[in-house]
């Protein structure tokens, strides 16, 4: 039997029924089934988390794994990203510059704002993103990779071209001058032996007993050989390229021939009078892009500061050419 509750009317002076009010029943039910709902959620919450099904604990595990190597895979990469940024630090700012050569497009500046906004990128993605972002940091690695190894395939082209234009460059004396008693006439301005009067002298004239071996000064291949008749005598000039010449002049006998490809140190004639010449010597000039340089500045292989500076005062002197 259903309670019956009364109230006291004060205004009727009556006992009355209580009545609930529609409103009110529904709002406590709903009540009730929200403290339902909610206690269901914590419950099943609780449970999953505290006392997880075979398959859920599979599942958890399989997540910490993957959680696990996940974090390894991003610090290798950021391990290898940092790498990489050294190794393109040290090609534009050391290979490079010894090779004089540009540095590649992509400026240092320009690489750290791109890490910058890869830093901020990955800082905002959620780990589902970040799973699928190592994608992209692994093409931009390779593709950073690739460009870098076509540098370094420049750079060794450039070793080999900078061997090759050592080697190229007169280096030595052209004849044995080892205590520097053997130079006679110096570049510049000199006294014409036979006119008498001041003429530019292109080269360096080096005293010498008729038959002193003559050496190539640089790796080259002999342009001419031979006696052309203005001045020089029997003389031999060689085209080391890189825009480089050398001539060897006045020689008894010659035994580099046109064509040839000599050697620096390989013999290619020996000291003579002939041609223009007022006593045995060799005079020698060095040629770039068609202009005659003093050789004097070509002897670094040859000899130690002391000796060079030595060699500059004795060129200096402002005596007669023997040619």
């Amino acid at each position: 039997m259903k309670k019956i509750k009364y109230f006291y009317n004060t205004h009727t002076l009556r006992y009355e029924k209580l009545v609930t009010p529609l409103r009110v029943k529904l709002l406590r039910v709903f009540g009730f089934l929200a403290a339902v709902a909610v206690s269901g959620f914590l419950i099943t919450q609780l449970a999953y988390r505290y006392f997880p099904s075979a398959n859920e604990k599979r599942l958890l595990q399989e997540n910490d794994r993957m959680q696990d190597k996940f974090a390894l895979i991003q610090q290798e990469l950021q391990q290898l990203s940092k790498q990489l940024r050294e190794i393109e630090k040290r090609d534009n700012q050391v290979y490079r510059t010894i090779f004089e050569a540009s540095p590649l497009p992509d400026s240092a500046r320009e690489k750290m704002l791109e890490k910058q906004q890869e830093d901020r990128l990955i800082a905002s993605l959620t780990d589902e993103e970040l799973n699928s972002s190592l994608v992209f940091q692994i093409k931009n690695l390779r593709s950073r990779l690739a460009a870098q190894s076509a540098s370094f395939n420049a750079i060794e082209g450039m070793v080999k071209n900078k061997e090759a234009l050592l080697a190229a460059t007169p280096a030595i004396q052209p004849i044995n001058n080892k205590d520097l008693n053997r130079l006679a006439s110096g570049f510049g301005y000199r006294i014409d032996p036979v006119y008498k009067t001041t003429k530019f002298h292109a080269g360096l004239d080096f005293a010498a007993p008729q038959g002193t071996p003559v050496y190539a000064t640089a790796d080259g291949v002999v342009k001419l050989s031979g006696n052309t008749g203005d001045g020089y005598g029997n003389h031999v000039i060689i085209n080391h390229g890189f825009s480089y010449q050398t001539l060897y002049g006045h020689l008894f006998r010659i035994k580099a021939r046109v064509g040839q490809r000599v050697k620096r140190g390989e013999v290619i004639g020996w000291v003579g009078n002939t041609g223009k010449s007022t006593g045995p010597h060799l005079h020698y000039e060095v040629h770039k892009n068609g202009r005659p340089l003093d050789p004097i500045y070509f002897f670094y292989n040859d000899l130690t500061p002391e000796q060079f500076d030595r060699m500059l005062k004795i060129a200096a002197t402002g005596n007669q050419s023997f040619d």
